[in-house]
């Protein structure tokens, strides 16, 4: 078999995985421990993102005419790719908390949603929640405000009910309202007889 029949599959792998990827981000892994690497795989397994060392040369041929033909300035030195199908900040999330710990992680860029980063980008793209936290953000500003109703329901009830609440002054203020009210209505009757 020739060298090209051999790489072919390779080529056809990243380009699978990054068909569909909400993001990519490219690290550069060299001075990390085998057992700081075994960490970092297995919490980027458990986020659901695929990560992988392959070849500069690999890449760069699978990057050709897709979003990440960007990254190819990126391709000098080993480099390992992080990729996401479902949540576009969880590679940046997950390697950036992980390179506080292990500086020797190094990102050079990536892609979010068809954007290219460089690895400040990527960093500030680290700082967002996930999608789960932003929803439980969500439902409780929604959930808030039904509680405090709820909770001023309850108080209202423990006392008696809202008659038991009223002030005397709102009373006084209701009283006169009423009396224009019903001396209009005798002179509306009286302009039909006339």
């Amino acid at each position: 078999m020739a060298k090209v029949e051999l790489k072919q599959p390779i080529v056809e792998e990243i380009s699978a995985n990054i068909k569909d990827a909400q993001s990519v981000v490219l690290v550069d892994y060299r001075g990390l421990t085998v057992e700081q690497d075994t960490n970092l795989r297995k919490q980027l397994r458990e986020a659901g993102i695929t990560y992988k060392v392959y070849k500069n040369t690999m890449m760069n041929f699978a990057f050709k005419g897709t979003d990440c033909e960007s990254l190819t300035q990126y391709l000098e030195g080993p480099s390992a790719i992080a990729i996401s199908t479902t949540d576009a900040t969880a590679p940046a999330r997950v390697i950036c908390k992980f390179a506080k710990d292990a500086p020797k992680l190094e990102v050079k860029g990536g892609i979010v949603e068809g954007l290219s980063y460089d690895a400040q980008g990527i960093a500030e793209i680290a700082k967002i929640p996930s999608r789960e936290e932003l929803l439980s953000k969500l439902l409780g500003s929604i959930q808030s405000p039904i509680a405090n109703f709820a909770r001023v329901m309850d108080q209202l009830a423990e006392k008696g009910g809202a008659a038991a609440c009223e002030a005397p002054v709102a009373k006084e203020e209701a009283a006169p309202e009423e009396a224009p009210a019903e001396s209009e209505a005798p002179a509306a009757e009286e302009t039909p007889a006339e």
